[in-house]
């Protein structure tokens, strides 16, 4: 029944519950080659799946700093290099009226940057993927295990899925 070019087994629940005990046994049977579908983040699934903390938020406080600081040194080249202006008496560099444009620089360019540095890492967008299944996106939460795990035994999992209350198991070509 293996067909050479089935790449795995998906198992599709209808709570999460049952998604994240899945997991949990999937991964206690030593199998680490999976994947899950859910359409809102679950707490607690990340760890279960054995996924590592993301470097994107690192990523993200490096340019939103870089974002302040830009912000703020061109107000202050603007004022008091370029363009001097003596108004009340006050300093060229008067920091304290530098504070909205500094931190709006700093959210545009961290944001902006963060959200080029997710496609980019996440290969978006990829049209050529097709899905797997169309209510993951709603209101069913999905389980892939991949055929290539050392530890993959079909009728094993099957079971093993069965016992995790799985409404449907279909092998994915």
């Amino acid at each position: 029944m293996n067909n050479k070019k089935e790449k795995g087994i998906l198992a599709v629940f209808d709570h999460p519950n049952r998604l994240l005990a899945a997991v949990k046994k999937v991964r206690q049977a030593g199998i680490r080659k999976l994947d899950t579908f859910t359409p809102y983040a679950i707490h607690g699934l990340d760890h279960a799946a054995g996924l590592k903390r993301s470097w994107i938020p690192y990523a993200t406080l490096i340019l939103s700093l870089t974002g302040w600081c830009l912000g703020f040194l061109f107000q202050a080249w603007t004022s008091a290099v370029d363009w001097p202006l003596n108004v009340g008496g006050k300093p060229f560099v008067s920091w304290p009226a530098f504070i909205p444009i500094t931190f709006e620089s700093m959210v545009l360019i961290g944001g902006v940057s963060t959200v080029l540095i997710l496609f980019i890492t996440c290969g978006l967008p990829n049209r050529k993927l097709p899905a797997l299944d169309p209510r993951f996106t709603d209101d069913r939460f999905g389980l892939f295990v991949d055929k290539n795990d050392p530890y993959f035994d079909e009728a094993k999992l099957r079971h093993l899925l069965k016992e995790c209350d799985a409404e449907e198991i279909k092998n994915v070509a």
